[in-house]
């Protein structure tokens, strides 16, 4: 057994978190578990100890999911942040209205929405790419979905997007985004039925709750859950297929050839690029992750983008190649608390994906603008000067 590495990595440097990889690379190299003292953590970085950690939930509990106290303490209670027994029942209510039998009926209104947008964005022959499709998308979908209206559907984008920065350590960019993200806990805390549209999956949360398959006051608690989590991962995910599709014509082409390749694509396009930059686990116990000590008690960071391009793992991981159809990938995490959205995140980007590669010979875009954050990934803006048609 040996102590692991140490390097003077910031992970959560702007210049970091811009472009990870480079970063990324060295630690891999490192060693598959390093240790971080400026950031106070153990980083994992490689494929193999990345998912070992995550199915291993006695090990490496989700109770410290942020890396500062008190966004870890506001979490309390949520599926995201608890481990067994109590994960399992809050997440079974939380995906009930997730699961494949459940999305089917949304499917086909899914794909015309992404259909029609994409079209009109076509006609137009140049647009923003993330304001008027990895945006506004994703949220009309969620919105819809959960069953939002007036006030709370105007500050999805601010509350979501604050909800993952105040995940990070306690720099400014956590501090600046507190207030934000107290605006979306205060409003889950006292949120009712009927505040939510007939019919929505946030409706049946609430009736799940009166019929005591959940326990009392936990329907808010999921409610913030979808929006926390599930809305800026898939604003980045759907701006990346933009940027990416952009950059690379001939992997374009080679779906519009195939469209079998469009679930391959998304999954090539999240190990790629990882939505989520870094994520928190504490290890109960002293744990040994190949030969290597992490002590009891110790704050771990899972580098889900240092385990996608690993080339113990994947052959020539810095290509980006749609007909790899890496379905193995890290970026939905693994085990117990694999995201529990990734069906309806994959519908989304599927029907994207798809209705692109229809309409679109190839897109000319300016440069990619790029905010530092602490957890989410993702482009900020994206000019989209010409569309040549397919």
């Amino acid at each position: 057994m040996s102590t692991p590495p140490t390097s003077d990595v910031d992970l959560f440097a702007d210049d970091v978190v811009l472009d990870p990889y480079p970063v990324f690379a060295g630690l891999r190299e490192q060693g598959p578990v390093v240790h971080l003292p400026r950031n106070d953590v153990y980083a994992l970085t490689r494929y193999d100890v990345v998912r070992d950690a995550l199915a291993d939930v006695e090990s490496f509990s989700s109770t410290s999911i942020a890396f500062n106290p008190m966004a870890n303490e506001a979490l309390t209670g949520t599926s995201l942040a608890s481990d067994p027994p109590v994960h399992t029942q809050l997440r079974a209510t939380l995906t009930e209205n997730l699961s494949p039998r459940a999305l089917r009926g949304l499917k086909g209104q899914i794909a015309e929405k992404a259909d029609a947008l994409v079209a009109d964005l076509v006609t137009k022959g140049s647009f923003e790419a993330i304001d008027a499709l990895a945006r506004a998308f994703p949220l009309e979908v969620v919105a819809d979905l959960i069953g939002f209206t007036g006030e709370v559907r105007a500050n999805m984008l601010r509350w979501g997007q604050a909800a993952m920065e105040v995940l990070g350590p306690l720099n400014q960019r956590t501090a600046e985004n507190f207030p934000v993200a107290g605006e979306l806990y205060a409003w889950c805390s006292q949120v009712k039925a009927e505040d939510l549209a007939e019919g929505s999956v946030g409706r049946g949360i609430f009736d799940a709750e009166a019929r005591g398959a959940i326990p009392q006051g936990t329907a808010g608690h999921i409610i913030h859950q979808y929006l926390g989590a599930g809305v800026d991962t898939t604003i980045a995910a759907i701006g990346n297929i933009v940027a990416l599709f952009a950059r690379h014509p001939d992997q374009l082409a080679l779906v519009r050839q195939d469209p079998a390749l469009v679930p391959a694509a998304f999954n090539e396009v999240l190990r790629y690029w990882a939505p989520v930059h870094a994520w928190g686990r504490r290890v109960t116990k002293d744990v040994t992750v190949a030969d290597a000590e992490i002590p009891a008690g110790a704050q771990v960071a899972v580098l889900f983008g240092a385990g996608n391009r690993d080339p113990r793992h994947y052959e020539n991981p810095d290509a980006f190649l749609v007909e790899r159809n890496p379905a193995d990938h890290l970026s939905f995490g693994y085990g117990p608390h694999g995201c529990a959205g990734q069906g309806l995140a994959r519908l989304e980007a599927h029907a994207v994906i798809d209705a692109l590669a229809r309409r679109v010979g190839r897109l000319v875009t300016g440069p990619e603008v790029r905010v530092p954050s602490n957890t989410t990934r993702s482009i900020d803006e994206l000019p989209v000067l010409e569309v040549i048609p397919a």
